[in-house]
């Protein structure tokens, strides 16, 4: 088949009729067509109809090595400097149609399958691990151009350190409760599917730190498989008009809480199952932090582009771009970009062949995933410093069709626009740093890998000094002849 269009994306997921809630209500009917779904559904299409865009054929598909047909570039395991590349540019081609704004975009997960295969050879030094099923389920996606949510977090019901899983006989997080001739047996439920209920597919899995066997797994599943539900929260954005919001109505991906009511997991779908080393050292040996933060990375670097172009828009329209004050927070935007770029960079003049695949170096990234989330709000902070009033002076699509529309025609214009351009930029600004659609982004951004803080200790246990405290010792330390 190799790499679809919008269409077969759009008819495969309603043709799946998976359990789907949100706001205490079953979803019924095409996906695609429900309120919470279109646009973004609609955004995801348009991705895979890049795909076919015959001027970005050589950076969105590659052939595929089983069957020679294009297929998707977010499949291809890097093998050199080039491939890293070519994966960077497609990644970040799809992230330019959404200002980087869909995390879960399908490059995301299928990198985080890329990287199971790329750590295949961890999979066969452990016990009760199937690294044969990595690599068939890989190509059978890769063929097949299939979407993937994923879900590993535990939910928040006992975050203490000391009791990582509920004391009652509940089955909260998500557990192994049978091994049968059939597959294991899920019961309970994980957090945050991003996404959750429109790709094919959802990957589940457990993350480093798991202290009980049962609690340990990795599997795909389709998202309509007999028993699993994923619980919609409140949609974050409440109309359909680009106008009045021109990023939420159009990239709003649903997160959601899934549920395994005696899932059944086929043996052929299981990667693994209790083992709790196997997680630790996935984290620690396997490609999957190094070619997922380079997706990341790459994504945020587009993400910024779009803030400092909102930004200088905002400066030009009002013409304050004399202030010093201005240039300065300008500057600080501009700052954070080549910050983000020179790590993405070093991360790939850095890389190095493993056993065949070409993986980025890993420090840039982790430097990067440790400043990001202190930069992403201070550049959502600047917006809304630049443009002040103007981020709540944003009258409605509908106010300009209204009979007060030569009212504001007056009095809404700007240095350069005319009002209702004026406003639709502001309205722009304010969907990116002020809705509760740009607000949801900004907590995504400082935690999208996980606890800042947990991040900066990795950085400090990774980080080899030794020859920085040696250079030190020797040369400014220990006695000078």
């Amino acid at each position: 088949m190799g790499a679809i269009n919008g269409v077969k994306y759009l008819n495969r997921i309603n043709q799946l009729n998976s359990e789907i809630w949100i706001d205490g209500k079953q979803v019924k009917g095409p996906l695609s067509n429900h309120p919470s779904f279109k646009g973004v559904m609609k955004s995801q299409a348009a991705l895979y109809d890049l795909q076919h865009d015959q001027s970005l054929k050589e950076i969105m598909t590659y052939k595929s090595p089983k069957t020679g047909a294009r297929v998707g570039a977010s499949f291809l395991l890097p093998a050199t400097k080039k491939d890293l590349k070519k994966r960077r540019l497609m990644i970040q081609e799809w992230a330019k149609t959404n200002a980087g704004m869909m995390g879960r975009s399908p490059d995301y997960m299928n990198t985080v399958l890329v990287s199971l295969v790329a750590s295949m050879d961890v999979f066969k030094e452990s016990e009760n691990c199937f690294p044969e099923n990595v690599l068939t389920f890989y190509e059978k996606a890769r063929e097949n151009d299939w979407s993937f949510t994923h879900t590993f977090i535990n939910p928040q019901v006992n975050r203490s350190p000391y009791q990582l899983f509920e004391s009652s006989e509940e089955i909260i997080p998500a557990k192994i409760v049978d091994r049968t001739e059939e597959g294991i047996v899920i019961k309970g439920a994980k957090l945050l599917a991003t996404q959750g209920g429109m790709t094919d597919e959802i990957i589940v899995y457990s993350a480093a730190g798991t202290i009980d066997n049962s609690h340990s797994y990795s599997f795909s599943i389709p998202s309509n498989t007999k028993g699993l539900k994923f619980l919609c929260r409140q949609p974050f954005t409440h109309t359909d008009s680009a106008f009045d919001s021109p990023l939420g109505s159009r990239f709003e991906e649903s997160d959601a809480l899934v549920v395994f009511d005696h899932v059944v997991v086929p043996w052929d779908r299981v990667f693994h199952y209790d083992n709790i080393e196997i997680n630790n050292t996935l984290a620690a040996k396997g490609a999957y932090t190094r070619l997922a933060l380079h997706q990341v990375v790459a994504r945020q670097v587009v993400k910024v582009e779009f803030i400092l172009g909102v930004a200088q828009l905002i400066v030009e329209t009002i013409n304050s771009g004399e202030y010093s004050h201005v240039r300065e927070k300008v500057a600080e935007i501009i700052i954070a970009l080549e910050t983000m770029k020179a790590f993405l960079v070093a991360s790939e003049e850095g890389a190095a062949s493993e056993k065949g695949i070409m993986l980025p170096a890993l420090n840039p990234l982790y430097a990067a995933i440790n400043t990001f989330p202190k930069l992403y709000p201070r550049l959502t902070e600047i917006l809304q410093l630049l443009g002040a009033s103007g981020m709540v002076a944003i009258p409605t699509e509908k106010d300009f069709q209204s009979e007060i529309k030569e009212d504001l025609n007056l009095y809404m214009k700007s240095h350069t626009k005319n009002a209702r351009d004026r406003v639709k930029l502001f309205r722009l600004a304010w969907d990116t740093c002020m809705s509760s659609f740009g607000s949801r982004q900004t907590l995504y951004e400082r935690y999208f890998f996980g606890d800042p803080v947990r991040l900066a200790n990795t950085l400090y246990q990774t980080y080899n000094r030794e020859d920085l405290i040696k250079r030190v010792e020797d040369n400014f330390l220990n006695d000078v002849q």
